[in-house]
């Protein structure tokens, strides 16, 4: 018997371009397992393959090659149909001329079930996502967040061995957008259900998930817990895109001995941990996170200039101008540290624990 629940191997999709003179490979070689209730984020931005990856699981796309396993069972050639997922579109797609409860009650419709076993799931889901007494309202009355649960409901009361999310927050606005997220990771983690969910949104992915799957270009650039994936980033791509405006130096790596790296940049000498892949003569690349940069009045490593201030009440964004290079850095908490305009003097610091480096 295989260990992991959802088992993904080597899936590529091609498709024909519009020319339909060559083609295009959407996903490439993605390979993949996931544990029994874990929720799994496909992140990248638009284009990468990610909902494509998606409807395979749930055979809306067949792939052009590749296996994917659930429950130790080949799904490849089942249809959408009879696969033991449910998909949340990002359109919600309700029946606008049905209620809440006849848009939930739909699928276990077709499913032979006693008209008595269908009332009491239903009234159950609507309970579990907060819309018990509300079945007979019709869901064009209903709010974004209202609509968002009553898909969460209708997917979830067919009791999936895997529920597919494809970025079904897009639509709602910012303030509904945070909440929604949160209710859908309380609701997930009680109900233990497995899940994939696909989204171009960072804050979204780091919210929800216990694993994070980064893709670019229809492959994988990095899989990893949200920690891992912000702050050990494999490669340039994955520290870009995650974050808000990230600092990259680059720098040549002097000696490695013993476990610590002599790293130059600015011209200056620095030590650094942990990096044992890391040889003498290597190019690298630091990622500096904006929030790791303290600014002070002060002597520190480098002195720069401030050229952007960016209010935002709980925290200021700065840019700075130092050592020939513009750094976006974030400060918490400006009421107690104190504010800086433009064109201060100012020093900046850095604790070399929290850069991290990628070979170049």
């Amino acid at each position: 018997m295989n260990q992991a629940y959802l088992q993904i191997k080597n899936l590529t999709k091609e498709f024909l371009s519009a020319y339909q003179d060559e083609k295009v490979i959407a996903v490439k070689n993605f390979n993949l397992e996931m544990k029994r209730g874990e929720f799994l984020t496909l992140l990248g931005p638009s284009g990468c393959g990610k909902t494509t990856i998606l409807r395979m699981i749930g055979g809306f796309e067949n792939p052009t090659t590749g296996d994917i396993h659930l429950d130790d069972v080949k799904i490849n050639d089942i249809p959408a149909n009879k696969r033991d997922t449910c998909m949340v579109f990002q359109s919600y797609a309700l029946f606008p001329h049905m209620n809440i409860y006849k848009n939930v009650a739909f699928g276990l419709e077709f499913r032979d079930l006693a008209t008595g076993e269908i009332r009491k799931r239903v009234e159950k889901i609507l309970e579990f996502v907060g819309l018990a007494g509300l079945g007979n309202r019709p869901v064009a009355q209903l709010s974004g967040g209202q609509q968002q649960r009553v898909a969460l409901a209708r997917a979830m009361v067919n009791e999936p061995k895997v529920l597919l999310f494809d970025e079904p927050l897009s639509n709602l606005d910012a303030k509904l957008r945070i909440k929604m997220r949160i209710f859908i990771r309380k609701i997930q983690q009680e109900s233990n259900i497995t899940s994939i969910y696909v989204t171009h949104d960072q804050e979204e992915a780091m919210t929800l998930s216990d694993r994070i799957v980064v893709m670019n270009r229809g492959e994988i650039e990095q899989v990893g817990t949200p920690e891992e994936i912000y702050s050990r980033p494999r490669t340039k791509f994955v520290a870009d895109f995650i974050g808000k405006q990230t600092n990259f130096m680059t720098g040549n790596v002097l000696e490695s001995v013993d476990g610590r790296q002599e790293v130059e940049f600015w011209n200056r000498r620095f030590s650094f941990e942990r990096y044992p892949h890391l040889k003498k003569g290597d190019a690298v690349t630091l990622v500096i996170r904006p929030e790791m940069i303290e600014l002070s009045a002060q002597e520190g490593v480098c002195n720069g200039e401030v050229t952007l201030v960016t209010y935002l009440g709980s925290e200021v964004n700065y840019e700075v101008t130092a050592e020939g290079q513009v750094f976006t850095i974030q400060v918490s908490n400006p009421l107690k540290t104190g504010i800086f305009r433009t064109g201060d003097r100012v020093c900046l610091n850095f604790d070399l624990r929290n850069i991290y480096l990628i070979k170049a």
